[in-house]
């Protein structure tokens, strides 16, 4: 969501100490950090008050399966011969006379594909 690497996140502390200052950057971590596990903890507790509320009939409702991402991933992947590990196989490029592409060739100029 947002790439953050090792250089963004030193270019980040360096910002947060000058704006900050050595002595209140320790006390706003440990704050950013409480708050960051009151977040976690409401929203466990909201997952459990709302697999509670389903019933018994979707105990195995995962609350993780209505990422769109999984969910696409486990109802188009999934179901391939029952191996949920299995992906489709890439098709292979062809040329416009039907013939394989050679290892390293590039595919021909479709103006109608651009």
């Amino acid at each position: 969501m947002f790439d953050l690497n090792l250089e963004k996140l030193l270019v980040l502390a360096v910002i947060a100490l000058v704006i900050f200052g050595p002595h209140e950057l320790p006390k706003i971590a440990r704050q950013v950090g409480q708050a960051l596990r009151d977040l976690r903890r409401i929203a466990e507790g909201a997952k459990n008050d709302l697999q509670q509320g389903l019933g018994p009939e979707f105990a195995d409702f995962d609350i993780e399966d209505l990422n769109p991402k999984r969910f696409v991933a486990k109802h188009l992947f999934d179901d391939l011969d029952g191996d949920p590990g299995r992906r489709p196989a890439a098709p292979v490029p062809a040329r416009a006379d039907g013939m394989l592409l050679a290892p390293g060739e590039s595919p021909p100029y479709d103006p109608d594909a651009t």
